[in-house]
């Protein structure tokens, strides 16, 4: 006699080699643009970071952000007030934690304020299907749908499928050298392997800068409201 039962599939397990190590603060308020500034104090603490491929920055949004998709425009007067429950965190390789971890007990100098940083938690990547980046690069000569075309293709190149691409508001940062132009994407009905693969590798370049890194949402429906907003 042969027997064949189905087997029931292991659940997915996110795998640890690429985590977020999120940091208690004490900082009143922040610059509403402070990717550069806030780039370059996280450098000048941990002089590997620059290095390190696999490392990105998350930008700081605070009580004026919302819910991260929407923010305010003002760059030059507008401020970010930060709660008790605001974090800085770091998206890095595991073998680069025991090195970030040294941030505890820092004081980072951004513009004209200084943030406190206190202990660090891990948080593992997640699995949701709808993940979105707040900034990846782009420019003013590429309109919306290049832009998406141009991410479609990039996404196939790491394997994914993808069947639904959201295109969210145009920022603009202060870099290093120039202006940033970037623009929000929001990516849906992910298999959790595939959300975390793009969490794990993102998407262009500027990840020191907060760009290209992706996050958990709860879902595409609330995006026209937010966008309305």
């Amino acid at each position: 006699m042969f027997w064949n039962e189905s087997q029931s599939e292991k659940p997915y397990e996110v795998p640890d080699d690429i985590v977020d190590l999120a940091f208690k603060i004490s900082c009143k308020c922040l610059p509403l643009e402070h990717a550069k500034q806030l780039s370059l104090a996280v450098h000048q603490a941990l002089p590997w970071f620059e290095e390190e491929d696999k490392a990105g920055l998350h930008l700081i949004h605070g009580a004026e952000s919302g819910n991260g998709w929407v923010r305010p425009e003002d760059v030059t007067n507008e401020v970010l007030y930060l709660s008790r429950r605001t974090r800085m965190s770091l998206r890095l390789p595991k073998e680069r934690l025991d090195d970030a971890a040294k941030l505890t007990g820092q004081t980072l100098t951004v513009d004209d304020y200084t943030i406190e940083v206190g202990d660090s938690i891990l948080k593992q990547l997640s699995t949701s299907s709808t993940i979105f980046s707040r900034y990846v690069l782009s420019s003013e000569s590429e309109n919306e749908d290049d832009f998406l075309k141009r991410i479609y293709e990039e996404l196939q190149n790491m394997g994914i499928s993808i069947s639904k691409l959201l295109c969210g508001k145009t920022h603009i940062l202060q870099g290093h050298d120039r202006d940033i132009f970037t623009r929000s994407i929001m990516l849906a009905e992910l298999k959790p392997e595939e959300s975390v693969l793009v969490q794990q590798h993102g998407i262009g370049e500027g990840r020191k800068m907060g760009c290209g890194i992706f996050i958990a949402h709860k879902g595409i429906a609330p995006v026209k409201g937010i966008e309305d907003d």
